[in-house]
């Protein structure tokens, strides 16, 4: 297990590129690549991200949802068509930069009457998901998302078994944010765990960086050990969750060291 800073942690503060050159500069080992537009997703802009990246590894990408993921889900065929073009178009321009993961949030659950999610057709549309990232050599990652896809705990098992190439993201604060615990969630995708999305909490509920809140990391990291997770410890705060970026880089460490006293540092 290794930390790492997701550029979300930086949004408003720093275009992806330059969010990059400042991770660069910091000593962060790893990231998540936020892109949040459709100018993004582009093969241009993808060189210019690969240029950029320095030395940092890019883990995985992360698009905006509402874009178009609901739609790859769609009856309506001329809408399904172009979500999967957006997404071809994503997934090459990862492979360019060198992300092997793709977070994913799948269908939103916003409204009060969601119906209940059905495995079975589910996983046969993730089928067709995950063999279009394939194509580019990335990986589908469903994410636990309080107001999304995966909002609760046991859903992930009967996807996977139906969709075996399917891996998951655990991201503690959703896990809080949907009212179960975050070790049921761990539970649910044990042995499937690609990387996570961490964050802290004070007393008073509000998110912080890890090191600076109550959320007991140690105990976290002993739960992934167990369910067989070896990869990477993503902080993804909000930008106005902390001051100086060097913060970043002193909760990278902080994790570093949690990390290694669990027996998991690579």
């Amino acid at each position: 297990m290794y930390s790492g800073v997701s550029t979300a942690s930086l949004f408003l503060r720093e275009m992806n590129e330059d969010a990059l050159s400042v991770l660069d500069g910091l000593g962060v080992r790893s990231t998540e690549v936020f892109l949040t537009t459709l100018s993004e997703y582009t093969e241009e802009f993808a060189h210019l991200l690969n240029e950029r990246k320095g030395r940092v590894k890019i883990n995985s990408v992360h698009l905006l949802n509402t874009q178009f993921e609901p739609q790859l889900f769609g009856a309506h065929p001329r809408a399904k068509a172009d979500a999967f073009r957006i997404l071809d178009g994503a997934m090459h321009s990862a492979h360019i930069f060198g992300a092997e993961r793709y977070t994913f949030h799948g269908i939103t659950r916003l409204k009060k009457n969601s119906v209940p999610a059905d495995p079975g057709k589910l996983g046969a549309q993730l089928c067709e998901i995950s063999a279009a990232c394939a194509a580019h050599s990335v990986r589908l990652c469903l994410e636990n998302v309080h107001w999304a896809m995966y909002n609760e705990p046991g859903l992930f098992k009967p996807l996977k078994a139906r969709c075996a190439d399917l891996l998951g993201v655990l991201d503690v604060k959703q896990a809080r944010l949907s009212g179960y615990p975050y070790s049921m969630y761990i539970k649910d995708m044990e042995g499937s765990i690609s990387h996570v999305h961490l964050s802290d909490v004070t007393d008073t509920g509000k998110i912080c960086l890890p090191g600076k809140g109550m959320f007991d990391f140690e105990e976290c990291f002993r739960r992934l050990k167990d369910a067989g997770f070896e990869g990477a410890a993503l902080i993804e705060v909000y930008a106005g969750d902390y001051g100086e970026y060097s913060q970043l880089k002193e909760s990278c460490d902080y994790l570093d060291e949690v990390i290694d006293k669990v027996g998991l540092a690579k």
